[in-house]
C-alpha cells in the first residue's frame, strides 16, 4: 500500500517558513512582498482560487490586493490595469486568474505582465529561461511537485519519468524540471499510442490529463511514485483526480491524494515566487 504524500501538511510547513522569512526581511527593510490578483467576471471556481490565494498571501505577511473586474471589462482596460501594477514598485507579483472571458485574448494578457512580476511563470521569456536551463519564474504546480519530491526523498537522477499531459501550465514545464534533475523523461498525451504500456514503465508518473479516473492500475508499475494533478468532478459532484486512487495506491510506493495533494502546494509556490521576486527587487 502506497505512502500518501501530504501536500496540505507540506504546504502549511512551507508557508510557516515563508511567514518567518517575510517577517525577518520586514524587520530589516521595512518592506514586505506585494501580490495583486486580478479576476475578471464571476467564474465560481476562479472566486474560490482567488480567495485561497488572498488568504495565503495575508498569512505569509504580504501586502495583498484582489482586483475584481466585471465580465464586460474590455481587453484595453485590463491591459491598462496590468501596466499600472507593472510600474508600481510596491507590487512584486501580478496574477491574472484564468480563464478570462472570451472577448479577452489570454496570450496578450500574459505578455503584458512584466516577466520579473510574472509569478505564474507563464510569460514566454520565463518559459524560455526554464527550457534553456536557467529558470527564474517557474509555473507553480510543477514547482510544487518538485518540492514534494524533495520533501519525501524521491530520487530522480537516472529514473524513468512519464508525464501524461502536455499543457504549458503543467506538462511541458514538469518535463523540463525532471530533465534538469537528470531523469529520463517521456512526455505523453491523449493521442499517444499504447499510453498505458508507456506509463507502466515509469518509476515516476505525473498525471495531468484532465480526465477523471483516467489512470488505472494498468498504467502503473509496482513501486512507482504517482503524482495526480487532476481536479475533476464525478457524476455526484465529488472532487476526484485523474488517477483511480483506490486501485493505483495498491501498487504505488508514494501517491498524492485529491484533494489535499498537489493543489495546496500550487498556491504555496506562488507565494514563494512572490517572495523571491521581492528579494530580487531589493537587490536591483
Amino acid at each position: 500500500m502506497a505512502q500518501i504524500i501530504d501536500g496540505r501538511g507540506l504546504a502549511e510547513k512551507l508557508q510557516k517558513k515563508l511567514a518567518e522569512k517575510t517577517a525577518r526581511l520586514k524587520e530589516k527593510t521595512g518592506q514586505v512582498p506585494g501580490l495583486v490578483v486580478i479576476v475578471v467576471g464571476n467564474n465560481p471556481a476562479s472566486q474560490i482560487y482567488v480567495r485561497n490565494k488572498e488568504r495565503s498571501a495575508l498569512a505569509a505577511g504580504f501586502r495583498s490586493k484582489v482586483e475584481r473586474l466585471p465580465e464586460k471589462t474590455s481587453q484595453e482596460e485590463l491591459l491598462s490595469l496590468i501596466e499600472t501594477y507593472n510600474q508600481n514598485p510596491d507590487w512584486h507579483g501580478i496574477l491574472v486568474q484564468l480563464p478570462l472571458p472570451d472577448h479577452i485574448d489570454d496570450e496578450a494578457v500574459l505578455l503584458a505582465i512584466y516577466p520579473d512580476k510574472d509569478v505564474d511563470g507563464f510569460h514566454p521569456l520565463n518559459m524560455g529561461k526554464l527550457w534553456s536551463g536557467h529558470p527564474v519564474m517557474i509555473p507553480a504546480t510543477p514547482a510544487g511537485i518538485m518540492a514534494m519530491f524533495h520533501e519525501y526523498g524521491v530520487e530522480l537522477e537516472g529514473k524513468r519519468a512519464v508525464v501524461i499531459g502536455r499543457s504549458n501550465i503543467v506538462g511541458k514545464p514538469m518535463a523540463q524540471l525532471l530533465l534538469a534533475k537528470n531523469a529520463t523523461v517521456t512526455l505523453t498525451h491523449s493521442r499517444t499510442h499504447n499510453l498505458a504500456k508507456t506509463a507502466k514503465r515509469a518509476d515516476i508518473l505525473v498525471v495531468a490529463i484532465g480526465r477523471g479516473h483516467f489512470v488505472t492500475k494498468d498504467f502503473v508499475k509496482e513501486g512507482a511514485v504517482v503524482i495526480d494533478v487532476g481536479m475533476n468532478r464525478d457524476e455526484n459532484g465529488k472532487l476526484i483526480g485523474d488517477v483511480k486512487f483506490d486501485e493505483v495506491s495498491e501498487l504505488a510506493s508514494l501517491i498524492t491524494p485529491v484533494p489535499g495533494g498537489v493543489g495546496p502546494m500550487t498556491i504555496t509556490m506562488l507565494m514563494e515566487q512572490t517572495y523571491q521576486a521581492f528579494k530580487r527587487s531589493l537587490e536591483s
